[in-house]
């Protein structure tokens, strides 16, 4: 089963839940890319995305899920309590994208934002497609 999360490289808060999702997979299960590298841009085109999409990215199974449910996908498959989190699955995805979008409008606001993509530790440089 593959699963594949890309996200927004330059965005503190992105690179601190990858880390996060990293820690609590403890099966290596997931793999990452960036939106802005070239291997999250052929899967944004391979899977009919706009590669200006600026939003978190779950591929699961050649299945997209994007925004909050992509989200509470990967939090379906971490080790521990996050699974719980899923359950806010039931409902409605315009009620919680319309938090995730809050959260996303503001998050270089929030948590800063980095020049360039983030450097993988060499342990977890396996995990990274790009």
């Amino acid at each position: 089963m593959e699963r594949i999360i890309l996200f927004d490289g330059v965005c503190n808060l992105c690179n601190s839940s990858v880390q996060f999702i990293i820690k609590r997979d403890t099966k290596g299960n997931f793999k990452f890319a960036s939106l802005q590298g070239a291997t999250g841009q052929k899967l944004l085109e391979k899977y009919g995305l706009n590669t200006d999409i600026n939003s978190f990215v779950f591929i699961e199974n050649e299945r997209i899920f994007v925004k909050s449910t992509g989200a509470l996908r990967v939090c379906w498959n971490l080790n521990g309590s996050w699974k719980m989190l899923s359950a806010f699955l039931v409902l409605p995805r315009f009620i919680r994208d319309f938090f995730y979008e809050i959260i996303a409008k503001n998050r270089y606001k929030w948590f800063g934002k980095k020049e360039s993509c983030m450097l993988p530790l060499p342990e977890w440089k396996n995990r990274f497609l790009d």
